[in-house]
């Protein structure tokens, strides 16, 4: 998904394979990543939603449906989602933020900020 995030365009199975290879690995005797196993994944990530296919083109392009802020704004919701007490549990999260992440957190609710 990195990939996919890091991307300004579609990409096809086979320059996903090329950007997911590491250098050092390429260079060692280990066998290199198999399209068809990049594809397995990529047609995964379809069925759950993260990315999209343009069947259109030749090859295939594939695309991140989201972006890595949405997927980690929805992993926070899924979280706090199996709290039995949401509301400890988001006063114990807010308790371990930095002073410039409540700073930002004040600013995102539309409160006064400490500094004024």
């Amino acid at each position: 998904m990195n990939v996919l995030w890091d991307s300004d365009q579609p990409l096809p199975a086979n320059e996903l394979r090329d950007r997911l290879l590491d250098p050092a690995a390429a260079a060692s005797s280990r066998k290199p990543l198999a399209t068809t196993t990049v594809l397995t994944v990529l047609s995964r990530l379809e069925n759950k939603g993260f990315v999209t296919r343009d069947r259109d083109t030749r090859p295939h392009l594939y695309r991140a449906v989201g972006s890595r802020t949405d997927h980690t704004a929805e992993l926070m919701h899924q979280v706090l989602a199996t709290a039995a007490d949401r509301q400890a549990t988001l006063a114990r999260f807010i308790g371990t933020v930095s002073p410039e992440e409540a700073e930002t957190m004040r600013q995102l609710l539309g409160e006064p900020s400490r500094a004024e």
